[in-house]
């Protein structure tokens, strides 16, 4: 199954809701990243007083989901700077969390055909850091 931007903002969403619930820095993601050729990038930047931020952008197009789903993942793992056994504790949760959204069915639906025979345009979806809900681009 191949990725799209709504099912990256759904998880975007989730992750960030359980990353935040377990109390983790909750990462920006973006897609795609700004570097050619590269399927995963995260940027760290601090404002004038000091708070970090880190933004994760990840390429969607062409890709299976289950991949994109990993690179998010990672993300979250490298945005809070964890390893060992804390780092895999985490990776469990957090596939757990999308899994459970993948069987709740909660997962955006494939675009309807609008009347008229054409698809209807969805707005480019990204969520903030800090942020559950997504900002539309």
């Amino acid at each position: 199954m191949e990725a799209s931007s709504l099912r990256f903002a759904a998880a975007a969403r989730t992750l960030a809701e359980v990353a935040r619930a377990a109390g983790l820095v909750v990462p920006g993601f973006r897609s795609p990243p700004r570097l050619d050729g590269v399927d995963r990038t995260l940027r760290r930047s601090a404002d004038p007083s000091g708070i970090e931020s880190v933004t994760v952008s990840v390429r969607i197009k062409g890709r299976p989901w289950v991949s994109v789903l990993a690179d998010m993942i990672d993300g979250v793992i490298v945005a809070n700077r964890l390893d060992g056994p804390t780092a895999g504790a985490a990776r469990t949760v957090l596939w757990a969390s999308v899994e459970a959204d993948a069987m709740r069915g909660t997962e955006p639906r494939p675009s309807t055909v609008a009347a008229g025979g054409g698809r209807r345009r969805r707005p480019h979806a990204v969520v903030a850091a800090n942020t559950a809900e997504p900002k539309v681009a």
